[in-house]
């Protein structure tokens, strides 16, 4: 095992896979993965929590169902206007700092949202939340990117990933014992402290050094540009980002792919306890409990079927657009006989809950065949513009189209019909896998990951 250079020293070089591994020790590796997950879990109860306080909120301030529903628009939103921004930042600033940053200014908000005298100040914190949470998923992925190679890269980005249907569960389920307990500011405030502390311990975490991308030796690991060892300023700069986020066809197809498949998860985790309500007559709370097994599924399913995809890799690159691709073709084929064939009963909630497995799939593989196929200096920029189509395109428009279609034809037509984005999905991931053989060696160099230096020093799998 190898020691692990105190915080404070130089950062660490890539090798030519993009990858510090062969530096690291097993076991701190993937201690960071925890301490990235562990982070992102009070994310999203921070982002998932209000849910729960909605009753309390429409008592004290006499609010509108659509004031409710702005406080978690707000948050998408601001993270698809701020994600790109944030992402750069990340590349150009660091890492870990921009982790530290970001989680602190979403805890702090948090704790605002605490102290709100009114729903001008709630809407204010919660957007500020949203602000906070850009950075931080385009930072993280980027981050352990370079702490795993490039094998075990869906794996460890679908556990990432996985975190996000956790802390959902987790805020809604937290969220309605605490808000009853303690009342509705102690329950939107909890978590701000332990992700603050969480976050301000990342800056003993130590961060590599951002390459550039031809040519030239990097120096402090933040400021490089893509043409050499000076980062160009101004236009230059930001044109040579984008054509790096947009040069490679996989990424533009799995920016989509993970946009398209996003459209379903949202739509089922926003209208999935409606349904259930009204289809079978149940409580809030029991509808609540019955969604949560599905979004529970939906975190085994990301966390396995990432793994798939690294192993199917194996042999042949390609496949790990494949996994996701076959999946969401069968998670199209479960929804549509759930919502558009059966009715209510015993065999249409099994299939649902079923289906939660695949229609999370893509959540770790989208990302991690994306950073595979960009260079190294602006990994956490193409996380941040997949945010931006993702929320702009995915996690917008599911809720929405989905409640214009049950106004016009009921909330089961309308389930039926949404799962037809799983298969758009299904297409753009085929089509992804076609070229992600050739970009992959384009960013290697074309050179195959086993003949890279170290590289049987950094198997990191468990």
């Amino acid at each position: 095992m190898r020691r692990w250079p105190g915080h404070g020293e130089p950062p660490l070089d890539l090798d030519v896979s993009g990858s510090v591994a062969h530096l690291v020790s097993r076991r701190y590796a993937w201690g960071v993965a925890l301490m990235v997950v562990a982070l992102a879990v009070t994310d999203y109860i921070d982002r998932q929590i209000v849910v729960s306080t909605f009753p309390y909120l429409k008592k004290e301030w006499g609010l509108s169902d659509t004031a409710l529903g702005a406080l978690v628009t707000t948050v998408s939103v601001t993270i698809a206007v701020f994600a790109l921004p944030a992402a750069r930042l990340a590349d150009r600033w660091g890492r870990v700092k921009t982790i530290a940053a970001m989680g602190s200014a979403w805890s702090l908000a948090a704790l605002a949202c605490a102290v709100s005298g009114n729903y001008a100040q709630l809407f204010a914190a919660r957007s500020l939340l949203g602000v906070g949470e850009a950075g931080y998923g385009p930072a993280g992925a980027a981050l352990l990117s370079g702490y795993f190679p490039q094998r075990l890269r869906a794996t460890v980005l679908s556990v990432f990933q996985a975190a996000g249907p956790l802390g959902a569960v987790l805020g809604v389920l937290f969220g309605g014992v605490m808000a009853g307990q303690f009342g509705w500011r102690v329950t939107l405030g909890a978590f701000g402290v332990p992700g603050l502390l969480l976050a301000l311990v990342f800056l003993k975490v130590r961060d590599y050094r951002t390459p550039a991308a031809s040519g030239g030796t990097a120096d402090s690991g933040a400021g490089e540009g893509l043409t050499g060892d000076r980062a160009p300023s101004g236009q230059q700069d930001l044109a040579a980002t984008v054509r790096e986020l947009f040069r490679s066809r996989t990424a533009v197809w799995c920016y989509l792919g993970g946009a398209l498949n996003l459209v379903v998860l949202s739509t089922l985790y926003t209208w999935l306890p409606s349904y259930l309500g009204r289809a079978y007559g149940l409580s809030s709370a029991q509808a609540g409990v019955k969604a949560a097994l599905f979004i529970l599924a939906g975190f085994v399913g990301a966390i396995v079927f990432g793994h798939l995809a690294d192993r199917c890799a194996v042999r042949r690159p390609r496949r790990r657009l494949m996994v996701p691709a076959v999946l969401a073709a069968g998670a199209w084929g479960l929804l549509f006989t759930a919502f558009g064939v059966l009715g209510p009963g015993a065999g249409q909630y099994a299939l649902i809950v079923i289906a939660g497995l695949p229609v999370a799939a893509a959540l770790g593989i989208a990302p991690a065949a994306v950073i595979d196929v960009v260079h190294p200096s602006v990994r956490a920029t193409a996380v941040g513009m997949a945010a931006l189509v993702q929320n702009l395109f995915g996690l917008a428009v599911g809720p929405v189209l989905t409640g214009l279609l049950s106004d016009a034809f009921g909330l089961g037509p309308a389930l039926a019909v949404m799962p037809l984005f799983c298969l758009a999905a299904a297409a753009a991931f085929r089509l992804g896998s076609r070229s992600y053989e050739k970009d992959l060696a384009a960013v290697s160099g074309g050179v195959p990951e086993a003949a890279l230096p170290g590289t049987h020093e950094r198997e990191l799998s468990a």
